[in-house]
């Protein structure tokens, strides 16, 4: 068998094969996954993907557990102080890094400085932050801008480095993916969480091994994970059949059933945080420099009723996801049934509504990614085909997510995908001030498009300084109505994970977040 013996070197080569030994079988968790990271940096950039692979190296003050729920980290407990302007957080002793350094509050100053700095990629994901005090060695004050727990959730995202080797190695700034910005923390880590990093080969391979001196009770059993991206779906899938590896994320939808009939192997699947979306370009000109015509309310009003979610959720989601017009999935804070109801599809209004603009025969591209959400290329087809119907000139523009995500982020994108999921706040202030606010504004990380709608900016502020949640909630619904009207963002559905699991692995913990904890995962005794 040919093409067997090809993918068998083929993954021999990217050293997965570690069925060597016993031990290694009892305690090597082999991982494909459909992606590599973007990069070892934990505040470069706000992917969940990314995010959820280096935190297996580092650690915030708190976390999420499995169940969603905030629990101490680094941290072992926290108050607000004052008139809740204020939070003090008592530092966990004994902890060090995994270069043996010693953990303190230095730590934690210098990292949220990092994190907050001046044209950082991540400032956007901690709105509320104002300043952070050092207090004494194993206390700092962090000054928010508003009373309120929804600081304590957008603080567990903040991954605490070692000043010391931050300062040693340059790099005190933080790098940046979307400015294409590297540095020594980008392929170097020093964390202090349940895993060392051992080696680093982009799109090649990334090795972590057990911490032995992890401060925390380890409920995992494993020794060594091997992650390595396996951009090819059917590869993937093959080496999991075929026991090369023992997890794979991403199982095409359309193979769901080779997971399920194959013994000794188990398929996880549940509808995800994320809600996949269009953009578009709303400054003034297009990246070509002619001006911009989606600036047009019944050009924007076409491309939505163009599209047959139904058709993008039965056919190329094989019914797995879910048609909405809500901006946030139903598990999160915030979420308005009333927002999320089926958009409208009428193809004759859409070309009438373009004749009507002079617009027919539009050329414009669409940017899309064929490695980041869920069938995502095919996706962008199905959404050119319903375009050229309607009398648009669509011309798609496909890559991997490392080449498409820096151009997105740059406005290269005519129309774009991109997606949400409202993390780690697990509330719709995240898309609001990180998605919908505009640049102007100094909170979004996420605003693609440039687009600027004051009102929207105002809503913002407000809800951020509320401190009633009810009122909150009132107010950043408001906001995304507005952005519902505007058709700023078109909503398509929300997207299904799929994870196609190995019988070594006797535990793991999946939730909508779909974010992989394997301080949590058990690898079952070898035979």
């Amino acid at each position: 068998m040919p093409f067997r013996n090809l993918l068998f070197a083929f993954l021999s080569a990217l050293g997965l094969l570690t069925a060597g030994s016993g031990a290694a079988r009892a305690e090597v968790l082999r991982w494909a996954a459909q992606r590599d990271i973007l990069s070892l940096d934990p505040h470069s950039v706000g992917s969940t993907g990314n995010l959820a692979f280096t935190n297996h190296i580092y650690e915030g003050l708190l976390r999420f557990s499995a169940e969603f729920t905030l629990e101490p980290a680094l941290a072992t407990s926290w108050e607000a102080i004052g008139e809740g302007l204020v939070w003090r957080f008592h530092l966990r002793k004994g902890v060090r890094f995994h270069d043996g350094a010693e953990f303190n509050a230095d730590d934690v100053v210098a990292s949220l400085k990092r994190f907050t700095a001046e044209g950082a990629p991540m400032r956007g994901n901690l709105p509320f932050f104002e300043s952070v005090t050092r207090v004494d060695d194993f206390t700092v004050d962090i000054a928010v801008s508003a009373p309120g727990a929804l600081f304590l959730n957008d603080l567990s995202v903040v991954q605490m480095m070692d000043a010391g080797w931050l300062a040693a190695h340059d790099s005190l700034k933080a790098t940046s993916v979307a400015a294409g910005t590297n540095g020594y923390a980008t392929f170097h880590a020093n964390g202090t969480g349940p895993f060392r990093l051992e080696s680093r080969q982009p799109d090649i391979a990334t090795i972590l091994t057990r911490n032995p001196d992890w401060w925390d009770k380890a409920a995992h059993n494993i020794d060594r994970i091997e992650f390595t991206p396996v951009v090819n779906a059917t590869t993937r899938l093959i080496a999991l059949l075929s026991g090369n590896v023992d997890l794979i994320d991403g199982v095409p939808l359309k193979d769901l059933s080779m997971v399920t009939s194959t013994p000794g192997l188990r398929l996880i699947s549940m509808g995800e945080l994320r809600m996949v979306m269009l953009g578009f370009n709303r400054r003034e000109t297009l990246a070509d420099g002619r001006p911009n015509p989606f600036n047009d309310s019944r050009i924007r009003e076409a491309v939505s009723l163009a599209l047959d979610r139904d058709y993008l959720v039965q056919r190329v989601m094989r019914g797995l996801a879910k048609p909405s017009d809500s901006l946030v999935a139903p598990e999160i804070a915030g979420y308005v049934p009333e927002q999320d109801y089926a958009p409208e599809y009428d193809p004759d209004r859409a070309r009438q509504l373009l004749t009507e603009a002079g617009a027919l025969g539009l050329e414009f591209s669409i940017l899309c990614a064929s490695d980041e959400t869920v069938n995502e290329e095919a996706t962008c087809r199905a959404i050119h085909s319903m375009l050229r119907k309607v009398g648009f000139a669509p011309k798609l523009d496909i890559a991997l997510r490392a080449i498409q995500s820096p151009r997105r982020a740059a406005g290269e994108g005519d129309i774009f995908l991109m997606s949400w999921a409202n993390e780690p706040s697990l509330d719709s202030f995240s898309i609001l001030s990180q998605v919908l606010t505009s640049p102007e504004s100094e909170m979004p990380v996420a605003n693609f498009g440039g687009w600027s709608l004051p009102r929207i900016d105002e809503l913002a502020r407000a809800a951020r300084e509320e401190p009633d949640t009810g009122r909150r909630h009132a107010l950043q619904a408001e906001a995304i109505s507005l952005a519902q009207k505007d058709r700023l963002l078109l909503p398509l559905y929300q997207q299904p994970l799929t994870w196609g699991v190995s019988a070594r692995l006797s535990e793991f913990a999946m939730r909508p977040d779909n974010r992989a904890r394997h301080w949590l995962t058990r690898m079952a005794p070898s035979e």
